[in-house]
C-alpha cells in the first residue's frame, strides 16, 4: 500500500476552523511538521481539504526509514533508535518498513512513538514563488508526486 507524507507549509493564522480540524485529525500541530499515512479515501478527503496549506506526494521506503531513525521521537525527547525497533517490534528497521508499506504493520505499533515529524525549515527554502503558490506553479503547496522526497530530504 502506498503511503503519503503531507507536510504543513502554512501557520495556523487566520485560518478556518474546518481547516484546523482537519489540521489536528492529521496531527499536523504547527508549520513544518510531516505525518505519514496510508493512501486511503478518508485521508485522500482530508488533504483535499487542507491542499491550500501544505504539501504531500508518495514516499519511498527509504525516505520513510530516514524520517524514522533521524527525526522519530520517544516520550521524554529521546530519538528512536534501531535497538529500539527491534526490542519493541521483533524486526530490523528495514523489515519494519517494509511491513508498513505491505499494511502489516502501522508506525503506531511502536510503543510510545511520536507519529508526527518534526522537521526543520527546508535547506535553501522552498521554491521561488513561496507559500501561496501551488507547486505546479512554482510554488509549495499541493501535489508533489515523488518530489516529497527532495523536499523531506532537505528538511530533515
Amino acid at each position: 500500500m502506498n503511503q503519503i507524507a503531507i507536510i504543513r507549509v502554512r501557520g495556523s493564522a487566520e485560518q478556518k476552523r474546518v481547516i484546523n480540524d482537519t489540521f489536528k485529525i492529521l496531527r499536523l500541530f504547527k508549520k513544518n511538521h510531516c505525518v505519514v499515512i496510508p493512501n486511503t479515501p478518508a485521508y485522500l478527503g482530508m488533504i483535499k481539504k487542507v491542499k491550500d496549506h501544505a504539501t504531500w506526494g508518495e514516499v519511498d521506503e527509504g525516505t520513510l526509514k530516514s524520517l524514522l531513525l533521524k527525526r522519530g521521537k520517544l516520550p521524554g525527547k529521546k530519538n528512536l533508535t534501531e535497538e529500539y525497533i527491534k526490542e519493541k517490534t521483533n524486526m530490523s528497521p528495514d523489515e519494519f518498513v517494509k511491513a508498513v508499506f505491505a499494511g502489516k504493520k502501522k508506525l503506531k505499533d511502536i510503543p510510545g512513538l511520536r507519529t508526527f515529524f518534526k522537521l526543520n525549515p527546508p535547506v535553501h527554502g522552498f521554491e521561488r514563488k513561496g507559500i501561496k503558490k501551488p507547486f505546479s506553479l512554482g510554488g509549495a503547496l499541493g501535489y508533489r508526486k515523488d518530489k516529497i522526497k527532495d523536499l523531506i530530504v532537505r528538511m530533515i
